[in-house]
C-alpha cells in the first residue's frame, strides 16, 4: 500500500510503501475498546478522600455516662452520626482504578487505529521534520495546507524542534514515536508522521 507524501512545506513530494502487515489490520472495536479505558483508568488520580470514625482526631472518651442524662446513647463524638464525626462508605485515596494492558493487546489496538486511520485516509507522511530552528509559523502553515481544521498528533523522531515548533497551535498534540499508543491516536482526527519516526513505530508494531 502507498500513502502520499508531504513536505514540510505542505506539498507533494511523491510516495511511499507502508506494511499492509501493520497499518491494513481489520478493525476490532471492542480490543480497542478495552485497551484504550484501560489506559483512561491508569491516568487517573484519586483525589476524593474523606476520613471515617477511625481517622477522625479525638473521640476517646464516652461523651457521657450511659443512662440517667435523658440524652441518647452515645460512645463517640467521633460518629457518623455527629457533626464533625467520621464519614460512613465515604471515597478514599486507597481506591486503585488502574488496569493491567497486555503489550500484545496494546500494540495489536495501536495497529487497528493506525490501519483505520489510512483507511480513513487520515494518516499524513511527512518527509522530514526539517525544522532549521523552532517556528511555529511554519509548523502552523503546514497545518493549514494539510490538516486544517482537525485534531492533529504529530508524531516525532526525539526532535525538540518539531516539539517547540507545534507545541502553541490549538488542537495539536505532539509525541514521540517511540510512546504513541491507542490512547493517544483515537483522541486524534489525523496522524501526521514523519518517514523516520514512521520506521520506529513499524519496529515496534513488528515485533
Amino acid at each position: 500500500m502507498k500513502l502520499d507524501l508531504y513536505s514540510l512545506k505542505g506539498e507533494k513530494v511523491g510516495n511511499h510503501e507502508i506494511s499492509d502487515a501493520i497499518f491494513n489490520v481489520p478493525t476490532n472495536a471492542a480490543l480497542v475498546h478495552d485497551v484504550v479505558t484501560a489506559y483512561a483508568a491508569n491516568a487517573r488520580q484519586v483525589l476524593a478522600h474523606t476520613k471515617g470514625r477511625g481517622d477522625v482526631n479525638g473521640g476517646g472518651k464516652k461523651p457521657w455516662k450511659q443512662k440517667g442524662t435523658g440524652r441518647a446513647r452515645h460512645g463517640s463524638i467521633r460518629s457518623p452520626l455527629w457533626v464533625g464525626g467520621g464519614v460512613t462508605f465515604g471515597p478514599t485515596n486507597g481506591r486503585v482504578f488502574s488496569k493491567k494492558v497486555n503489550k500484545a493487546a496494546a500494540k495489536k489496538a495501536l495497529a487497528v487505529l493506525l490501519s483505520d486511520r489510512v483507511r480513513e485516509n487520515n494518516l499524513i507522511l511527512v518527509d522530514a521534520w526539517s525544522f532549521e530552528q523552532p517556528k511555529t509559523k511554519v509548523a502552523a502553515q503546514f497545518i493549514s495546507k494539510v490538516v486544517p481544521e482537525e485534531k492533529i498528533l504529530v508524531v516525532h523522531n526525539n526532535d525538540t524542534k518539531v516539539v517547540r515548533s507545534f507545541n502553541n497551535i490549538p488542537d495539536v498534540e505532539i509525541i514521540r514515536a517511540s510512546d504513541v499508543n491507542a490512547g493517544q491516536v483515537i483522541k486524534a482526527k489525523k496522524v501526521v508522521v514523519s518517514l523516520d519516526a514512521l520506521e520506529i513505530v513499524t519496529a515496534r508494531l513488528a515485533k
